[in-house]
């Protein structure tokens, strides 16, 4: 696995090593020591999620608050999408910058996002089925989410907004400027 460091601190792209023949493939998508010794320190998964949507659902930008924030490591099994972190670390030098990278089936990248992010997608394919792993369940009353198009954070997302399909509570999310952050 090459562990790639995001212009974000603490943000990283797993690229692994996949192995192909005529069977199709290997590869290895997850070992706690190699990750604990590339990210550095020890994140400890507890629960594995997956999410199957269509082409324009946009999921996001969601983050747990408090005692209950989540670390993520994510993928796509099947189809494409646009991933994203934006760092809501109150403070940080990259406050409101996000990273954005593509997952798919074909390329297996992984991508993995540190307590302290707002965190979505966007699919990109006409299906996708997304994991990820998590390391502190979910709570509904720490819960919380900022508009996938604050003019702050300004996501550079590839589909026009009216093909885009979220949730009403992603539509009511808060800005940035008025979110609750880490911090």
């Amino acid at each position: 696995m090459e562990y790639i460091k995001t212009e974000i601190e603490g943000v990283y792209i797993l690229q692994p090593k996949v192995f192909n023949d005529q069977r199709g493939y290997f590869f290895e998508s997850f070992r706690q020591s190699d990750f604990d010794a590339n990210v550095g320190g020890h994140t400890e998964f507890i629960q594995d999620n997956e999410s199957k949507s269509s082409y324009g659902v946009l999921r996001g930008l969601h983050y747990q608050k408090g005692e209950f924030s989540q670390a993520k490591l994510v993928r796509v099994i099947k189809g494409r999408v646009l991933d994203v972190a934006v760092d809501i670390r109150k403070g940080s030098p990259t406050f409101g910058k996000y990273v954005m990278v593509e997952l798919s089936e074909d390329n297996k990248t992984q991508f993995f996002i540190p307590r302290g992010f707002a965190h979505g997608f966007l699919v990109l394919s006409d299906e996708a089925v997304f994991t990820y792993k998590v390391d502190n369940v979910y709570a509904p009353q720490s819960e919380a989410s900022i508009r996938f198009d604050d003019p702050d954070i300004d996501i550079k997302w590839p589909i026009d907004a009216n093909e885009i399909l979220t949730s009403e509570k992603d539509m009511k999310a808060k800005w940035l400027k008025d979110a609750e952050v880490f911090g």
